[in-house]
Protein backbone atom coordinates (compact mmCIF):
# COMPACT_ATOMS: atom_id res chain seq x y z
CA UNK A 1 0.00 0.00 0.00
CA UNK A 2 1.30 3.58 -0.81
CA UNK A 3 0.26 6.50 0.22
CA UNK A 4 -0.57 9.42 -2.79
CA UNK A 5 -1.64 12.26 -1.10
CA UNK A 6 -2.45 13.55 2.53
CA UNK A 7 -4.97 16.13 2.60
CA UNK A 8 -6.21 18.04 5.54
CA UNK A 9 -9.29 15.66 6.30
CA UNK A 10 -8.01 12.04 4.74
CA UNK A 11 -5.22 9.90 3.55
CA UNK A 12 -5.62 8.40 0.09
CA UNK A 13 -3.43 4.89 -0.46
CA UNK A 14 -3.40 2.95 -3.46
CA UNK A 15 -3.49 -0.53 -3.03
CA UNK A 16 -3.45 -2.58 -6.34
CA UNK A 17 -6.24 -1.61 -8.41
CA UNK A 18 -7.79 0.38 -5.33
CA UNK A 19 -8.05 3.50 -3.60
CA UNK A 20 -8.45 3.90 0.15
CA UNK A 21 -9.16 7.16 1.18
CA UNK A 22 -9.18 7.46 5.56
CA UNK A 23 -10.32 10.34 7.59
CA UNK A 24 -8.00 10.97 9.75
CA UNK A 25 -8.04 11.96 13.41
CA UNK A 26 -7.96 15.14 14.93
CA UNK A 27 -6.21 15.98 17.85
CA UNK A 28 -7.50 19.56 18.68
CA UNK A 29 -11.49 18.22 18.35
CA UNK A 30 -13.17 16.26 21.07
CA UNK A 31 -12.57 12.73 20.38
CA UNK A 32 -16.38 12.28 20.80
CA UNK A 33 -16.97 14.84 18.36
CA UNK A 34 -14.30 13.78 16.02
CA UNK A 35 -15.14 10.47 15.59
CA UNK A 36 -19.13 11.53 14.86
CA UNK A 37 -17.95 14.36 12.14
CA UNK A 38 -15.45 11.39 10.49
CA UNK A 39 -18.52 9.05 10.76
CA UNK A 40 -21.25 11.18 9.48
CA UNK A 41 -18.63 12.68 6.42
CA UNK A 42 -17.94 8.98 5.35
CA UNK A 43 -21.32 8.13 5.08
CA UNK A 44 -22.56 11.17 3.27
CA UNK A 45 -19.54 10.98 0.75
CA UNK A 46 -20.31 7.32 -0.09
CA UNK A 47 -24.08 8.35 -0.31
CA UNK A 48 -23.33 10.68 -2.90
CA UNK A 49 -21.36 9.05 -4.42
CA UNK A 50 -23.87 6.09 -5.00
CA UNK A 51 -26.55 8.61 -6.06
CA UNK A 52 -24.20 10.32 -8.71
CA UNK A 53 -23.22 6.93 -10.11
CA UNK A 54 -27.33 5.64 -10.06
CA UNK A 55 -27.55 9.48 -12.01
CA UNK A 56 -25.16 8.37 -14.89
CA UNK A 57 -22.35 10.73 -13.33
CA UNK A 58 -19.19 8.62 -13.79
CA UNK A 59 -17.58 8.18 -10.06
CA UNK A 60 -14.92 5.84 -8.74
CA UNK A 61 -17.23 2.46 -8.11
CA UNK A 62 -17.69 1.82 -3.83
CA UNK A 63 -16.19 -1.16 -2.71
CA UNK A 64 -16.38 -1.36 0.49
CA UNK A 65 -16.53 0.71 3.41
CA UNK A 66 -16.55 1.08 7.57
CA UNK A 67 -17.07 4.24 9.53
CA UNK A 68 -14.14 6.52 8.45
CA UNK A 69 -12.58 4.34 5.37
CA UNK A 70 -13.60 3.84 2.22
CA UNK A 71 -12.31 1.66 -0.26
CA UNK A 72 -12.94 2.20 -3.89
CA UNK A 73 -11.80 1.88 -7.35
CA UNK A 74 -8.65 3.52 -8.57
CA UNK A 75 -8.99 6.00 -11.47
CA UNK A 76 -6.27 5.80 -13.34
CA UNK A 77 -6.47 8.47 -15.64
CA UNK A 78 -5.33 12.19 -16.22
CA UNK A 79 -6.36 14.57 -14.06
CA UNK A 80 -8.43 17.54 -16.25
CA UNK A 81 -7.05 20.48 -15.09
CA UNK A 82 -3.76 19.17 -16.64
CA UNK A 83 -5.37 18.68 -19.92
CA UNK A 84 -8.38 21.06 -20.52
CA UNK A 85 -6.49 23.81 -22.25
CA UNK A 86 -5.87 21.71 -24.94
CA UNK A 87 -8.60 19.62 -25.17
CA UNK A 88 -11.29 21.80 -24.63
CA UNK A 89 -14.10 19.58 -25.92
CA UNK A 90 -14.37 18.55 -22.41
CA UNK A 91 -16.44 21.33 -21.68
CA UNK A 92 -19.76 20.04 -23.42
CA UNK A 93 -18.80 16.74 -20.89
CA UNK A 94 -18.09 18.82 -17.64
CA UNK A 95 -21.08 20.72 -18.49
CA UNK A 96 -23.85 18.29 -19.01
CA UNK A 97 -22.19 16.43 -16.22
CA UNK A 98 -22.98 18.94 -13.51
CA UNK A 99 -26.55 19.38 -15.29
CA UNK A 100 -27.06 15.64 -14.56
CA UNK A 101 -25.62 15.98 -10.69
CA UNK A 102 -27.88 19.05 -9.85
CA UNK A 103 -30.96 17.61 -11.39
CA UNK A 104 -30.50 15.04 -8.78
CA UNK A 105 -29.11 17.86 -6.32
CA UNK A 106 -26.13 16.69 -5.69
CA UNK A 107 -23.95 19.69 -4.63
CA UNK A 108 -20.37 18.65 -4.92
CA UNK A 109 -19.04 21.07 -3.00
CA UNK A 110 -15.60 21.70 -4.66
CA UNK A 111 -15.90 21.93 -8.17
CA UNK A 112 -12.66 22.46 -9.39
CA UNK A 113 -11.06 20.50 -12.62
CA UNK A 114 -8.34 18.85 -10.35
CA UNK A 115 -11.01 16.66 -8.81
CA UNK A 116 -12.12 15.84 -12.11
CA UNK A 117 -10.13 12.57 -13.89
CA UNK A 118 -10.13 11.72 -17.82
CA UNK A 119 -9.40 8.12 -19.07
CA UNK A 120 -11.10 6.26 -21.55
CA UNK A 121 -13.15 9.00 -22.90
CA UNK A 122 -15.32 9.89 -19.83
CA UNK A 123 -14.70 12.83 -16.78
CA UNK A 124 -15.27 10.62 -13.69
CA UNK A 125 -15.64 13.15 -10.42
CA UNK A 126 -14.23 12.61 -6.89
CA UNK A 127 -13.83 13.86 -3.76
CA UNK A 128 -17.41 14.23 -2.74
CA UNK A 129 -16.44 15.03 0.75
CA UNK A 130 -17.57 18.61 0.97
CA UNK A 131 -20.80 18.02 -0.94
CA UNK A 132 -24.34 17.23 0.15
CA UNK A 133 -27.77 17.52 -1.10
CA UNK A 134 -30.24 20.45 -2.08
CA UNK A 135 -32.77 21.45 -3.97
CA UNK A 136 -31.96 25.56 -3.40
CA UNK A 137 -30.95 27.65 -6.61
CA UNK A 138 -28.17 29.33 -4.21
CA UNK A 139 -26.33 26.31 -3.55
CA UNK A 140 -26.37 25.44 -7.46
CA UNK A 141 -25.33 28.72 -8.07
CA UNK A 142 -21.93 28.50 -5.46
CA UNK A 143 -21.08 25.29 -6.98
CA UNK A 144 -21.28 26.50 -10.47
CA UNK A 145 -19.06 29.37 -8.93
CA UNK A 146 -16.85 27.69 -7.25
CA UNK A 147 -15.85 26.32 -11.05
CA UNK A 148 -16.06 29.41 -12.22
CA UNK A 149 -12.92 30.67 -10.72
CA UNK A 150 -11.34 27.69 -10.72
CA UNK A 151 -11.50 27.66 -14.29
CA UNK A 152 -10.57 31.39 -14.81
CA UNK A 153 -7.76 30.89 -11.99
CA UNK A 154 -6.34 28.22 -14.07
CA UNK A 155 -7.65 27.88 -17.42
CA UNK A 156 -8.18 30.13 -20.90
CA UNK A 157 -11.25 32.12 -20.10
CA UNK A 158 -13.60 30.58 -23.06
CA UNK A 159 -13.48 27.41 -21.92
CA UNK A 160 -15.84 28.45 -18.74
CA UNK A 161 -18.28 29.31 -21.88
CA UNK A 162 -18.39 26.53 -23.32
CA UNK A 163 -19.30 24.31 -19.97
CA UNK A 164 -21.91 27.06 -18.89
CA UNK A 165 -23.12 26.31 -22.51
CA UNK A 166 -23.47 22.48 -21.72
CA UNK A 167 -24.78 22.83 -18.44
CA UNK A 168 -27.50 25.99 -20.04
CA UNK A 169 -28.68 23.22 -22.24
CA UNK A 170 -29.05 19.70 -19.89
CA UNK A 171 -31.14 21.38 -17.46
CA UNK A 172 -34.41 22.77 -17.28
CA UNK A 173 -33.85 25.06 -13.87
CA UNK A 174 -30.75 26.94 -15.31
CA UNK A 175 -32.49 30.14 -16.03
CA UNK A 176 -32.53 30.84 -12.55
CA UNK A 177 -29.31 29.40 -11.38
CA UNK A 178 -27.39 31.34 -14.04
CA UNK A 179 -29.41 34.27 -12.76
CA UNK A 180 -28.06 33.50 -8.97
CA UNK A 181 -24.39 33.28 -10.63
CA UNK A 182 -24.13 36.49 -11.76
CA UNK A 183 -25.60 37.88 -8.79
CA UNK A 184 -22.96 35.25 -6.96
CA UNK A 185 -20.13 36.96 -9.32
CA UNK A 186 -20.93 40.33 -8.95
CA UNK A 187 -20.81 39.84 -4.72
CA UNK A 188 -17.25 38.33 -5.36
CA UNK A 189 -15.96 40.81 -7.58
CA UNK A 190 -17.47 43.51 -4.34
CA UNK A 191 -15.38 42.03 -2.16
CA UNK A 192 -12.15 42.13 -3.92
CA UNK A 193 -12.63 46.21 -3.93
Amino acid sequence: MTIIARGAEAILKKEGKFLIKERIRKGYRLPQLDEKLRRSRTKREIELMRIARRSGIKTPQIFSSNENTIKMAFIDGIKVKDILDKKPQLCKKIGTSIANMHKFNIIHGDLTTSNMIFKDDEIYFIDFSLGFQSQKIEDKAIDLYLLFEAITSSHEENLWKLILNAYEKNYDKEKKIIKRLLQIEKRGRYRER
